[in-house]
């Protein structure tokens, strides 16, 4: 490890100074090849001047934690010992320590809101109350040990120990102007409604996941079509349930139809039915071996006119996908029209 050739040269009077120990990079060759290395040296650097204004403040911040901490114990010690005339002495002197921790949280949660006067104002008053308190018990103490000057002064260490340790607060807390405030206790509470609505953004999908559960929701009931037929043409409605009439009793004749008809409550155009109902002969008729293809281009979705053929009264699985293979084609899988018919089965369930 090397000096540093120039420390010599930067030396001040009357300056402290340190040792450091740094890294520079210097020239290393070996075999005839050069590298840039690494090397440690020594370097005087200027040692600060003791803070004198921090040391006290530790100091102070120091003693006044020491003397709430003996407060605490003679707190806990006396009036542990008066309960201990009525309660066995573990559970006595547990309860003591709520006396003396009342007022230290308080004075905790003082602090933390020193920049908040308004907030700060509550934990203030709840530790000047709950001081009051332990320090009567700590003096009816000494009262019934006979002892009443005793207990005085523990209540005293009480009332020092508080009152040192809030002037400390008081020196380390920095006031803040009344506009800066202001501007706090705004950005707070910006950034308190945004957890807020995180917190009830959760909540409520928590919610919402259970209520999918156990809750689900009603399925939407089937729209009526309250349009009458025009002359020579029927409405969709009519159609589907036409064609699921032929689909689940093919054999029927064409008064058949227009009774399953009337007992749906349809209104419908008795002349474009057996237009209709003709037409649909004619297909069955001349239908292909390689299967059913669509009889018109289809008014509506598969999942529709599962759910027409549901509300025709049809329950059979295999008719309903006869049914939708005629309006839609055979291209649609069964698998797929099978899915839909249980869903929409248990809906109607």
């Amino acid at each position: 490890m090397t000096t540093d050739p120039t420390a010599e040269q930067q030396l001040l009077p009357g300056v402290r100074y340190r040792t450091e120990i740094r890294q520079r990079l210097v020239p290393h060759t070996v075999d005839g090849k050069t590298r840039m290395v690494e090397e440690d040296y020594e370097a005087l650097v200027p040692a600060p001047p003791r803070d004198w204004d921090q040391a006290v403040t530790t100091a102070v911040t120091a003693t006044a934690a020491l003397l709430v901490a003996v407060a605490v114990v003679w707190s806990v010690a006396s009036i542990g010992d008066l309960l201990a005339h009525a309660v066995v002495a573990p559970i006595a002197y547990l309860a003591a320590t709520a006396f003396a921790l009342a007022w230290v949280t308080c004075m905790a949660l003082e602090w933390l809101a020193r920049y908040d006067a308004a907030r700060a104002a509550g934990p203030r008053k709840g530790g000047n109350w709950a001081l009051v308190v332990d320090m009567a018990f700590v003096a009816t103490h000494g009262y019934v040990e006979e002892a009443l000057y005793v207990g005085l002064a523990g209540a005293a260490v009480s009332a020092i120990a508080k009152k040192m340790w809030s002037t400390v607060m008081r020196h380390q807390s920095r006031p803040l102007p009344e506009r800066t405030a202001r501007w706090l206790q705004d950005e707070t509470a910006e950034i308190s409604a945004r957890l807020a609505l995180g917190a009830q953004k959760r909540h409520l999908a928590r919610v919402e996941g259970q209520a999918a559960i156990y809750a689900p929701t009603a399925p939407a009931a089937l729209p009526q079509d309250t349009s009458r037929d025009t002359a020579g043409q029927l409405s969709p409605t009519v159609l589907s349930a036409v064609r699921a009439v032929l689909a689940t009793l093919p054999d029927l004749t064409h008064d058949d139809v227009l009774v399953h008809l009337d007992q749906l409550g349809l209104d419908y155009d008795e002349t474009a039915v057996l237009t209709v109902l003709d037409n649909e002969q004619d297909k069955q008729d001349s239908r292909s071996e390689a299967g059913p293809t669509p009889l018109f281009p289809p008014t509506q979705t598969v999942t529709e006119s599962v759910r027409t053929a549901l509300s025709s009264g049809v329950r059979d699985k295999d008719s309903v996908v006869s049914y939708v293979h005629q309006i839609h084609g055979s291209g649609v899988p069964r698998a797929t029209i099978v899915r839909l018919f249980n869903r929409e089965l248990e809906k109607t369930a």
